[in-house]
């Protein structure tokens, strides 16, 4: 979101109880970049998967000799990676300004691996045009239709350019809050909350729920179609060429896919930068999602989420 936004004024709504799909993450705070912490992770590689998680894990295996007849049981005693800990010492590098807020969770969707740091409600700025879009692709799909011609034209200037006007435009045929709230329940979605009103940028959103989010555009367990899916990673792909950062930083080359958001706050002059979208490392696809807020300028924030993504990727894929 480029433009700065109206102080926010929350409206009360009725609590809800909403269902986390495949990712369940915690984390820590991290203010002013002087603390740091290591949370407990646990990521599905789908629904109903046995949860693989980045605390200390065994596993017993059991080996019979048949050599003379008797049987002998053998246990192996495997040390399962602390993905957490991995990252939590690499953001001890990441310099953070006093002040500022950082949060990212992070997944390799065919390993299960993931790990979290930071915690935290964060504005979305114009990432959440990732959500306005899904939100569409599923409401056209329970309508039983395709997307009409100026949909379409909106969706590709909203996600490519990040076109405001195309992203209010869009907020109104979802049916704003209510439309996104709706749509994020059934994404799995249990941390987001919508802008009110026309305050789309001011959404409100976690690290966990951006993740949560990405799988459902990434992912084969979703609640969008494979061709909503499609459409959608295909416009994330091309991201116009001035937004070329963020998440983009982790990818070893060109494949990524990603959405940026930029918003200076007119109460404090103070930036939210985030990025999210999947990364390619090693022939590796990664989901991340870094949130941040409390950047005294654009350059400074969009350095932090780079620094954040490399070391969130890094803790996931490093070899041990």
């Amino acid at each position: 979101m480029e433009s700065p936004g109206a102080t926010r004024r929350r409206r009360a709504r009725p609590s809800r109880t909403r269902f986390l799909l495949c990712v369940a993450l915690a984390a820590v705070a991290v203010v002013g970049g002087t603390a740091a912490g290591t949370v407990y992770v646990k990521a599905q590689a789908h629904s109903g998967a046995a949860p693989v998680s980045s605390a200390t894990a065994t596993a017993t295996a059991s080996a019979s000799a048949a050599a003379d007849g008797e049987g002998s049981v053998e246990s192996v005693t495997q040390q399962a990676v602390n993905r957490d800990a991995l990252l939590a010492a690499a953001m001890k590098a990441v310099p953070v300004e006093d002040g500022a807020d950082v949060s990212v969770a992070v997944l390799d969707p065919d390993s299960g691996e993931g790990a979290s740091y930071g915690t935290g409600s964060f504005d979305t700025a114009s990432i959440v045009k990732v959500d306005i879009l899904a939100t569409l692709l599923l409401q056209a799909q329970d309508a039983g239709r395709q997307l009409t011609a100026s949909e379409k034209s909106y969706a590709t200037a909203m996600i490519e350019n990040s076109d405001n006007d195309s992203a209010s435009a869009l907020w109104r045929v979802i049916g704003q809050a209510d439309g996104l709230d709706a749509a994020n329940k059934r994404f799995g979605l249990t941390g987001t909350d919508g802008g009110d009103g026309m305050l789309w940028g001011l959404t409100q959103t976690t690290a966990a729920d951006q993740l949560a989010l990405l799988r459902q555009v990434f992912g084969d367990d979703s609640q969008l179609s494979a061709a909503s899916r499609t459409y959608q990673q295909g416009l994330m792909g091309r991201i116009a060429a001035d937004q070329h950062w963020g998440v983009s930083a982790a990818a070893d080359g060109s494949r990524w896919a990603l959405k940026n958001g930029w918003l200076a706050r007119s109460t404090t002059g103070l930036w939210d930068i985030n990025s999210i979208g999947r990364v390619t490392v090693d022939g590796r696809d990664c989901l991340v999602a870094v949130l941040s807020n409390g950047n005294s300028t654009k350059a400074k924030g969009i350095s932090l989420v780079e620094a954040v993504a490399k070391a969130a990727v890094s803790a996931v894929t490093e070899e041990t």
